[in-house]
């Protein structure tokens, strides 16, 4: 298919070298088994995923962070924003959330801007494969979208959404989505499926 927009993939955080993980903080506890989710290495699978469908689809993409370091936020935006001359782009950052809840939601910066309308959308494809999962959103300003000033959203130039894909502190998420083929092939799924929605319909 014809691609109608640049897509901006961000895996947040940084990889693991000859394993020693990049980023400290940012993954689960150690569960019975001796497990860990180290959140930069579930992002990059995601972001890995796809690429290859993107790939196949001839969807345009630019992985923003192909490195396995902790590229600074600046940075990410700083590359992000070469971009935004050169074609219609949408950025889209890939997480997996902790604090003690459950579910998923995604992020914009305040403000009512096409941001919203890429969330929304990613919203529904995500609720749409995970029709059981609890979906924690924010209505009050007439949107599912939470708002917040993330130095990634904020600065970028092009509409921009943060996805918080499942709780790795959450034992029962981590185990079954996070940290299983399966949990991830469905994860990046409901990204691709809100990025076919978009090149299909647009943001009108």
């Amino acid at each position: 298919m014809a691609s109608n927009y640049l897509w901006l993939l961000d895996n947040g955080h940084g990889g693991i070298i000859d394993g020693l993980y990049q980023t400290e903080g940012k993954r689960s506890r150690r569960w019975d088994d001796g497990s860990i989710l180290y959140e930069g290495e579930f992002n990059r699978a995601i972001v890995n995923r796809l690429i290859e469908v993107l790939t196949a689809e001839r969807i345009n993409y630019v992985n923003i962070v192909p490195e396995l370091e902790d590229i600074s936020l600046n940075e990410r935006v700083k590359r992000a924003n070469s971009y935004h001359n050169q074609s219609s782009c949408i950025y889209i950052s890939i997480h997996a959330n902790a604090g003690g809840g459950k579910g998923y939601e995604v992020y914009t910066s305040p403000g009512t801007t096409n941001s919203d309308k890429v969330a929304t959308i990613l919203f529904q494809e995500f609720k749409k494969e995970f029709p059981r999962i609890k979906m924690r959103s924010d209505i009050s300003d007439g949107d599912v979208d939470k708002e917040a000033n993330f130095y990634v959203l904020k600065n970028t130039k092009m509409p921009a959404a943060l996805t918080e894909n499942f709780f790795m502190d959450n034992k029962h998420e981590c185990k079954k989505y996070l940290m299983t083929k399966e949990g991830r092939d469905r994860i990046a799924q409901a990204h691709f499926a809100a990025i076919l929605n978009i090149e299909k319909n647009g943001l009108n």
